[in-house]
């Protein structure tokens, strides 16, 4: 990703939500979401070294976000307060989201392969992700993908709302053999 994608990553991230959220969040609040307000917060902070960005292209348009950084719950990664020292041993997939026109077509599966691989360069033996509950795509993609519930599950507020989370995990093994790309488009990263 580079900065030139922010505006792209963040109308693919709020529209995401918009889709992926009705009914689980407050109408009100997933409407007012702006996607210039989301890309200005993006800008003050996506160049962290620890975290990676990749976007997925079609025909040059990004398509698909994924972020993969340094798992975030102390109880996962002790010290995580403390970052960059001690070096974390789990990771967690931040965001992945892809434009609601275009699930079900391979972008996803082909950043959820580009962010698993991202994670076991940085050295994570596991990776973690938290799904809001009743999101039962995602549930079912991520499941798919080799995660599982770990038990934890937490909830934060959303326009006055409670929106509950449940947590997955996915142990990250040494790379597998290589097999033939996923259909759609091969995602990238920036420097």
């Amino acid at each position: 990703m580079t900065e030139a994608d922010i505006n792209a990553v963040s109308a693919v991230r709020v529209r995401g939500w918009q889709a992926a959220y009705r009914g689980l969040m407050p109408q009100a609040y997933l409407d007012a979401m702006s996607v210039a307000a989301d890309a200005e917060r993006r800008r003050s902070w996506w160049r962290s070294p620890e975290v990676s960005d990749l976007v997925a292209e079609r025909d040059g348009d990004v398509v698909g976000w994924a972020c993969v950084g340094p798992a975030r719950d102390p109880d996962i990664a002790p010290g995580a307060e403390e970052l960059p020292a001690p070096a974390p041993t789990a990771g967690e997939l931040l965001a992945l989201y892809v434009a609601p026109g275009l699930i079900g077509t391979g972008i996803g599966r082909a950043l959820m392969a580009a962010g698993t691989a991202r994670a076991r360069a940085h050295g994570y033996r596991a990776l973690y992700l938290w799904v809001v509950r009743g999101n039962t795509r995602a549930e079912r993609f991520y499941e798919r993908a080799g995660f599982v519930p770990d038990g934890a599950e937490e909830a934060y507020e959303v326009g006055g709302r409670s929106v509950p989370e449940r947590r997955y995990r996915r142990p990250l093994t040494p790379e597998p053999e290589p097999e033939p790309p996923a259909p759609g488009p091969a995602p990238r990263s920036g420097p």
